[in-house]
């Protein structure tokens, strides 16, 4: 298509997300609900309280932390509803007043915390407010890609059409990628959704005269090829399987490039499709002594290729070595990065195709796009509507008009003009790709209501915020008919929709992608540890230590299991290379299996190598970072930011002579600056310092002393080990609880949460807590909450 064409008629684009995005006017939502505990606490009880255990700092005078409260109002707390949430987070969370300060006992604690939620809570409930969203968002990358997939039914892209490679990766606040505030459009990236269109059209249409694709995989150095790869035939070794939508049927090739010289002795590689064999290729046979070379050789290695015939349609391609005798290998089998000097390995292999052309097959894409077809010219433009039609209303998730349908009409007609009615619908489709409607959320003011006023939205609305909150993605066909109906708002009708979403496949990216940027397991990828101390961590293990996080945290989601399992579960999952990374032994294979962690120290993710990796250096531990991930992700309690100019942690003595962990962090705390933070962060740290960098467990420090995982909190709480860090985090289990509730919820409204969002938030607790804290308890409590059902109203 014409991009000048096309950039006229969505030029309004820029204007439009601009004047839509200008933000609505907010200032708290609600929740009915009065806490029970400690509400006979009074007014002037709880006033007693701060005045002797708060005010002594918090003056007009002192103002320290730029925090006052001998001014703060009691007795109506909606005027000051930000200070006091403040408070109830401090006391909840137990850190304050600070160490060596006089402390209340646990009772006044919750009693004062509670009277407070009580207050604030009521006056949440008089004046509901569901907190700031813009009128219209952008889709972020991933709700894109899974909306194509939904829309067009192509699960898989080649690697030059996959979403990752044609836009660019969104901005994040808090680790999350789908805050509507950032998810803004430029020009440049209005052209990328262009690009995206056409090429993502001719794929799933199939156009004859599409370019050739190349799919191009290239092996890391790093990754250790010496044993069956998932997925791929039994009886092979290393490899990849890739899985991609082919366009057309036809021929299709393949080029495969290896590590260094030419093998020695004859090998076999295997080319798969679908799970049976289409080539068997022999290379090398040459005696040849010389190593094969993994450095600047690398890439530019021996090269072998091969022809094969292929469906149009999602195909699992495989490239493999044929397993030989142990005899071969006898002693040179590892799972090091060595491993490469002794076997032949891929350094890359590169789709290409299609040749032979066939014509468009019949294609799990072109069959949920092509719901009816013409018989004869005179059924074409009919025929063309109820295609259209059909497109839009799921691509735009409400109901249709005609003024959707006609401006799609002269698209077709000149896609229809060019090369037929297939062409037709392919230019119309490149069109709604790049539609506003399509690329984002829209959620518009009903016309009978007067500015900044708090309303319910609209159903139709709601299944989008439904849909996108559990499955990433556009809502299907029942979800949409019943909002269409103006049934999703009934409670039952929505609870039974929640838990249908909840079950159906697509749910696991709640799981997979909510983990990822909770746990901040994206930033794996970017951990380097030192390849002299940890000889053994290569990619398979990186890889493995994501997958396992993945798989657990899906298969507590998926069994609507207490998410308090999260951190008490003694089971995981594995396959072979991450079981001797942990030292677990009797694994073998690549797949992963749930396996028990009864007796073991790795319950929960507190024990698992992609936390632990993540919270380290490349070098050693760092019970630092460990703490204050856990403050930041398992109590929603982070430390403040560290002052400038912090000394450097001292890991020697002036002798040169190495220093456990604990004894440099007690040197480093006697700077009276670093001492009231990290008298929270520490103890949480060093329970774990039993795992090193890459999670494996050690009983020795790098000092080569015994670990002492000892430790103890400002209140005086003592506790040993990764053990007595679970326990004392099951001992509260709402904190934990109400720390990943903040987290999902902010995830599901796609911004972050505000001192106004916390009655909302308490009540999804309450709720949570009278359904043994169950996923689908705290699903349906955001789901049901004042910020997910309503909005405010522009000026």
């Amino acid at each position: 298509m014409p991009r000048v064409f096309l950039l006229v008629l969505v030029g309004g684009w820029l204007a439009l997300t601009s004047v839509a995005s200008d933000r609505l006017q907010a200032a708290g939502p609600a929740s009915p609900q009065v806490a029970a505990s400690g509400a006979s606490s009074s007014s002037s009880q709880a006033r007693a309280v701060l005045d002797k255990y708060c005010v002594t700092c918090h003056n007009e005078k002192l103002k320290t932390a730029g925090f006052v409260l001998d001014t703060a109002a009691l007795a109506d707390v909606s005027g000051t509803g930000d200070v006091w949430e403040k408070v109830v987070g401090k006391l909840r969370a137990g850190s304050m007043p600070p160490p060596r300060r006089p402390r209340p006992d646990q009772a006044t604690y919750d009693s004062v915390a509670s009277w407070i939620e009580t207050e604030l809570d009521s006056a949440a409930a008089a004046h509901p407010n569901p907190g700031k969203l813009p009128a219209y968002r952008r889709l972020s990358r991933t709700q894109y890609k899974n909306a194509i997939r939904d829309l067009l039914a192509l699960e898989d892209l080649p690697k030059e059409l996959a979403i990752e490679s044609l836009l660019p990766a969104d901005s994040t606040a808090s680790g999350f990628d789908n805050v509507a505030d950032l998810l803004f459009v430029s020009p440049t990236l209005l052209e990328r959704y262009l690009t995206a269109a056409e090429r993502i059209s001719r794929l799933a249409i199939g156009d004859p005269a599409i370019p050739e694709t190349v799919d191009a995989r290239t092996f890391p150095i790093e990754l250790p090829q010496d044993a069956h790869v998932e997925g791929l035939p039994l009886g092979t070794r290393g490899g990849i399987l890739i899985r991609s939508t082919f366009p057309l049927d036809g021929e299709y090739g393949v080029e495969i490039e290896l590590a260094g010289r030419e093998p020695s002795e004859p090998e076999q590689i295997e080319i798969s499709v679908d799970g049976a064999r289409v080539q068997l290729l022999t290379i090398g046979g040459e005696k040849d002594d010389a190593p094969v070379g993994i450095g600047d050789a690398y890439l530019d290695g021996p090269r072998t290729e091969a022809r094969f015939p292929m469906s149009a349609g999602p195909h699992a391609v495989g490239i493999a070595f044929v397993e030989r005798t142990q005899a071969v290998y006898e002693g040179l089998r590892t799972s090091s990065r060595r491993s490469r000097g002794w076997q032949p390995a891929f350094a890359a292999v590169t789709l290409i195709g299609p040749f032979e052309r066939r014509g468009a097959g019949d294609t799990p894409s072109r069959r949920r796009l092509f719901v009816c077809r013409p018989t004869g010219p005179a059924d074409e433009a009919p025929c063309a509507t109820k295609i259209l039609s059909n497109l839009i209303r799921r691509a735009y998730r409400r109901p249709v008009t005609d003024a959707d349908v006609q401006p799609l009409r002269a698209f077709y007609q000149a896609g229809r003009a060019e090369g037929g009615f297939d062409a037709g619908i392919q230019r119309a489709l490149e069109r709604v790709l790049v539609s506003p409607q399509f690329l984002g959320r829209i959620e518009r003011d009903p016309a009978n209501v007067g500015s900044d006023v708090i309303y319910r939205i609209s159903d139709v609305e709601l299944a989008s915020r439904l849909s996108f909150f559990l499955w990433n993605s556009i809502p299907d066909d029942e979800l949409l008919e019943l909002a269409i109906q103006g049934k999703l708002k009934e409670p039952a009708v929505l609870e039974a929709q929640v838990r249908r979403l909840l079950a159906d496949p697509r749910s696991i990216s709640l799981a997979v992608d909510f983990a990822q940027q909770w746990l901040y397991l994206r930033d794996l990828k970017d951990k380097r540890p030192d390849p002299v101390l940890f000889q053994a961590f290569d990619d398979g293990v990186r890889a493995g230590l994501q997958h396992e996080t993945e798989l657990f945290v899906d298969s507590i989601f998926r069994a609507d299991r207490n998410v308090l399992d999260l951190l008490r579960a003694d089971y995981t999952f594995v396959n072979e290379r991450l079981a001797k990374h942990y030292g677990i032994p009797n694994i073998y294979g690549s797949h992963f299996r749930r396996i028990s962690l009864a007796g073991s120290n790795r319950r929960g993710l507190l024990g698992q190598g992609s936390i632990l990796t993540l919270t380290s250096f490349n070098t050693r531990t760092s019970p630092v970072l460990r703490g204050k991930w856990v403050l930041e992700n398992l109590l929603a309690a982070p430390p403040p930011p560290p002052p400038p100019n912090i000394p450097l942690l001292q890991e020697t003595t002036p002798e040169g002579e190495a220093l456990s962990m604990r004894e440099a962090m007690v040197a480093h705390r006697a700077n009276p600056v670093c001492a009231s933070c990290h008298a929270r962060m520490d103890p949480l740290g060093f329970s774990l310092e039993n795992f090193d960098a890459t999670g494996r467990w050690r009983t020795l420090a790098e000092s080569g002393e015994p670990i002492d995982a000892s430790a103890s909190l400002p209140d005086g709480v003592k506790f040993d080990g990764i053990g007595g860090l679970q326990e004392l985090l099951l001992s509260h289990p709402d904190q934990f609880v109400h720390a990943f509730s903040e987290k999902l919820q902010g995830y599901a409204l796609g911004r972050q949460l505000e001192y106004y969002d916390a009655s909302a938030l308490r009540e999804v607790v309450r709720g949570a807590a009278r359904s043994d804290y169950r996923l689908s308890s705290i699903v349906l409590g955001i789901v049901k909450s004042v910020p997910f059902q309503m909005r405010r109203s522009q000026s």
